[in-house]
């Protein structure tokens, strides 16, 4: 046994991190007796995790690298607020070598393990040959320090396509592309290296052999200063967009009780080998043989450890914190119980049906649902930046089987009221309920393979307009108040003019003698009797069924929750015909959303083809190539690398061709 490391005694933690991420680790570290402290950016200053930590220490402006990145205000940070601990939360700097040494040489306990550790386990590369040399099992590919274009395909096409090209540091998906074949190769080694040197301040990349259709399997593992080292057992992430996990489970369903113990076992030995401290997970790739490869290993706490806990019935935060300290972890594999079944949702704020185009914006109503385990930092009239990552807040649902958990979570969901930006809300309800899920038999592909079918509303279109366009007129500020019962006036039908998905409905609404309306649009009627009204929700009756809605009227904004689908209704029926925020058809190209621009990729006076990219732009950790709509020459480019741009700001101009 190795000689124990000095007990490092610490009273006052930083948590260098922002949202949910702080929120959770403040809760373990109160209950335990410690104080915390919160950073934060111009952008966050009246975030939750702000008002909530005994103390709050501001790191600079909104971006990144000039707040959270910047390990020199950090460290100053802790320093001038007492604290003798710094807590990277996950993401950011959580698995950043120089934050931790920048820690040690500051006389700051790092709640994670040595920046020789996070140095050797960050970059992929190195991680293979270390795991390879501890008898784990890798995925084949190059890892060479050859990093030209030429150099690469030639590797490319050794190792066989399909081929992965993954950014030798960070993680979350940036910075990864898959490629079929060598024809698109170089330019998708030309994207990965774009994003992973945004991203992470790194272009160097790695390539693997692509295994097709996999699950996504990872073991949680813990290691002490003692040379103790336990897993605590495997997590399935296979439902992933963008190569970015959405939803986790534990345990993994079909995985047998042989392999989830080969699987553990092999990580256990490696980390113990390799002497790691703190906790840490082994990421894999599971194939249909059962035959399983090691993608990486992060040197932190996960998003989705919670359903770890769920299961085990242990605090990772807890178990980080007593290890930080010099206490031994206090428990052996045997000690490790597993039950019940958990399963994670993240709620970011994206559009789905857009590519999952990341949103920002303000959250004008947050009411999350009762029964459920709801990480947040989130209420109404939170504004949400679009500096950092999209997700705003994690589900967590348990029961006694899988299928218990899973409708759990997809009630929970259904019940969430979510209004002002565009969630992926629905989405995951409809990912929950698929087939492929309830049968726990879905890959990495479970998405690409179904998305139309997800994306696909149960709701009937022309009813929820129908709706809309009733709560539009009882909930209109200048009407008089609704009253129940019948009515003896003269009514005539009131004309409403909606938009909903970007489909405009013309409706005509009529308030009937006996008290109910009727609203009919093309060719169809739909009538509904109010029972109750009050300012955020409805119950009423529909073809003999009553049902619940809860809403919000934001000027002329509707946001509805019905049957577990949220909407948003935009009433034009005072408006103009407005024009679309993107005009392709003259040359105009207007950012997609609100961002960074990384790179502008053509010059004034250049000619572009239809479809050429012309400009990329960075928000919430993605990346979205703009591309020409046209042929032309560009006449104006009117942004630069690095300035923050609004959604349907004008970017660039093309004079376009004459045909």
């Amino acid at each position: 046994m190795r000689k124990p490391s000095r007990a490092a005694s610490f009273r006052k933690i930083l948590i260098a991190n922002r949202g949910e991420i702080a929120l959770r680790i403040m809760r373990t570290a109160r209950r335990l007796g410690y104080r915390v402290v919160a950073v934060y950016s111009d952008a966050d200053r009246e975030n939750l995790h702000v008002r909530e930590a005994d103390e709050a220490v501001r790191l600079g402006e909104a971006l990144p690298a000039q707040s959270y990145l910047n390990i020199g205000a950090i460290v100053s940070a802790a320093k001038s607020s007492g604290a003798d601990a710094l807590h990277p939360g996950y993401g950011f700097l959580a698995e950043n070598a120089r934050l931790a040494e920048a820690c040690r040489d500051a006389g700051l306990v790092f709640i994670g393990p040595s920046a020789e550790m996070i140095e050797a386990m960050g970059n992929k590369a190195g991680a293979k040959e270390i795991m390879r040399a501890a008898g784990v099992p890798c995925v084949p590919g190059y890892l060479g320090a050859d990093q030209s274009e030429t150099a690469l395909l030639v590797e490319a096409n050794r190792i066989g396509f399909p081929v992965m090209i993954k950014a030798v540091a960070g993680g979350g998906g940036r910075g990864m592309r898959l490629v079929s074949d060598a024809s698109a190769f170089v330019d998708a080694v030309r994207g990965a290296r774009s994003e992973a040197q945004s991203a992470f301040g790194d272009s160097a990349v790695i390539l693997e052999r692509a295994i097709v259709d996999p699950r996504h399997i990872e073991i949680q593992v813990f290691g002490d200063a003692f040379g103790n080292a336990i897993h605590l057992g495997e997590r399935d992430c296979s439902v992933q967009r963008r190569h970015q996990k959405l939803i986790e489970e534990a345990p993994a369903p079909k995985v047998s009780a042989e392999l989830r113990e080969r699987m553990g076992s092999i990580s256990v030995n490696a980390i113990r080998s390799i002497g790691y401290q703190g906790a840490g997970t082994l990421e894999f790739l599971l194939d249909r043989n059962g035959e399983f490869f090691f993608m990486e290993m992060n040197t932190r706490l996960q998003v989705e450890h919670p359903v770890t806990e769920a299961v085990t019935g242990l605090d990772l935060v807890e178990l980080q914190l007593r290890v930080a300290s010099g206490e031994p972890l206090g428990l052996k594999q045997e000690d490790v119980r597993f039950s019940g079944h958990a399963i994670e949702a993240r709620l970011c704020s994206e559009d789905a049906a857009n590519d999952f185009m990341p949103q920002s914006g303000c959250m004008k109503l947050w009411r999350k649902p009762e029964g459920l385990r709801v990480e947040h930092a989130m209420c109404s009239g939170s504004e949400i930046p679009p500096f950092y990552d999209s997700m705003i807040a994690k589900f967590v649902s348990f029961g006694t089987t899988r299928d218990e958990a899973r409708r759990k979570l997809i009630h929970g969901l259904e019940e969430t009221a979510a209004f002002g930006v565009t969630t992926n809300q629905s989405f995951l309800a409809a990912c929950l309920r698929h087939p492929e899920f309830l049968e726990g038999d879905v890959t990495t592909s479970f998405i690409a393979l179904n998305r139309a079918e997800l994306l696909a509303s149960p709701n009937d279109a022309g009813e929820s307009a129908a709706l809309a366009a009733l709560l539009l007129h009882v909930s209109n500020p200048f009407a008089p108040p609704w009253k129940g019962g019948r009515t003896l006036g003269t009514t005539f039908p009131l004309p409403v003019r909606l938009e909903l998905d970007h489909v405009v409905y013309d409706i005509e609404l009529m308030r009937e003698r006996e008290g109910g309306y009727t609203a009919r649009l093309k060719g169809t009627e739909c009538s509904f009797e109010i029972v109750e009204l009050s300012r955020e929700a409805i119950r009423f009756l529909r073809d003999g069924l009553t049902e619940s809605a809860r809403f919000l009227r934001d000027g002329d904004h509707l946001y509805l929750l019905h049957r577990g689908i949220t909407i948003s209704a935009r009433d034009l029926t005072l408006s103009r015909p407005a024009s679309t925020p993107t005009i392709k058809s003259d040359g105009q190209i207007r950012a997609a959303m609100s961002g960074r621009v990384v790179a502008v990729l053509v010059r004034p006076g250049e000619g572009v083809a239809a479809g050429q990219p012309i400009v990329t732009l960075e928000a919430m950790k993605m990346e979205h190539v703009h591309s020409a709509p046209v042929s032309g020459v560009i006449s104006a480019i009117d942004v630069t690398e690095g300035e923050q741009v609004k959604s349907g700001q004008l970017v660039i101009k093309i004079d376009v061709l004459s045909a």
